[in-house]
């Protein structure tokens, strides 16, 4: 590996950690990415501390801890994005940058309370979970990525599906955002019906290190790592080279 520089992915809210599988693919040999289930999603059990932000970090920084990977990025998408923002504000050692991929921002997410009632309903129903990607994907999966999404979905569970609704996703840590140090990246699928590239140019873009870019994927929604992992791999690749202190 170039420069012993290791990505550490954290997924969407209803997903699963091999949502980085392809881009973890596109990056071998040169770097390794590292995505783990986060609590309550994939295969993970709870997170021993609750389901708030700072909780979520924390069991990001064990893992971390017991990977013992030296330097890393950060790469948040969406719910994982705003744990990552959590995360790097501790400026723990070893982090040498943060890419967010259409990240929840620090403040509140915007969300209607009708929207918000209609995911609370939507656990567990596989006609909601099929509805759900056809809403924040901008064009059709391939058939297994479907069906792995629809079923990362339908694993999640109850308490942590609803603790991101009510509380996770309403969290504002946008105060802390001034103690991020890490050079970061911001990406965005102009497509996305969830987050639009406005709302993180005006939500969470300044509030990161000056200089921070805002990259646009052409064509892409939600679900980046799925819809453009040539893009995002691509992105992450000229991110460790150009922006990554060595």
């Amino acid at each position: 590996m170039p420069d012993s520089l290791t990505f550490i992915g954290l997924h969407y809210w209803a997903g699963a950690g091999h949502e980085f599988d392809q881009v973890a693919a596109l990056l071998a040999p040169d770097y390794r990415l590292l995505a783990p289930d986060l609590g309550g999603f994939g295969g993970a059990p709870a997170p021993p501390n609750g389901f708030a932000v700072a909780a979520y970090a924390d069991a990001v920084a064990a893992f971390i801890e017991a990977e013992n990977p030296g330097r890393y990025v950060l790469v948040g998408h969406s719910m994982g994005g705003k744990i990552a923002l959590e995360l790097a504000a501790r400026q723990p050692a070893g982090l040498a940058g943060v890419v967010l991929l259409s990240p929840s921002p620090p403040s509140p997410e915007p969300m209607t309370d009708e929207d918000r009632q209609a995911s609370l309903h939507a656990w567990s129903k596989p006609a909601e979970a099929a509805k759900t990607i056809r809403h924040i994907t901008a064009h059709a999966l391939p058939d297994a990525v479907y069906r792995q999404v629809v079923a990362d979905n339908l694993a999640s569970s109850r308490a942590a599906w609803e603790a991101w609704l009510l509380r996770g996703s309403r969290e504002d840590i946008s105060s802390r955002m001034a103690r991020i140090v890490a050079p970061c990246a911001l990406v965005a699928g102009d497509q996305d019906a969830v987050l639009s590239p406005s709302v993180h140019g005006l939500e969470t873009l300044p509030l990161l290190p000056p200089g921070t870019p805002l990259e646009i994927i052409s064509g892409a929604g939600h679900l980046l790592p799925y819809e453009a992992p040539h893009e995002v791999a691509a992105l992450l690749q000229r991110f460790a080279q150009e922006r990554v202190k060595g």
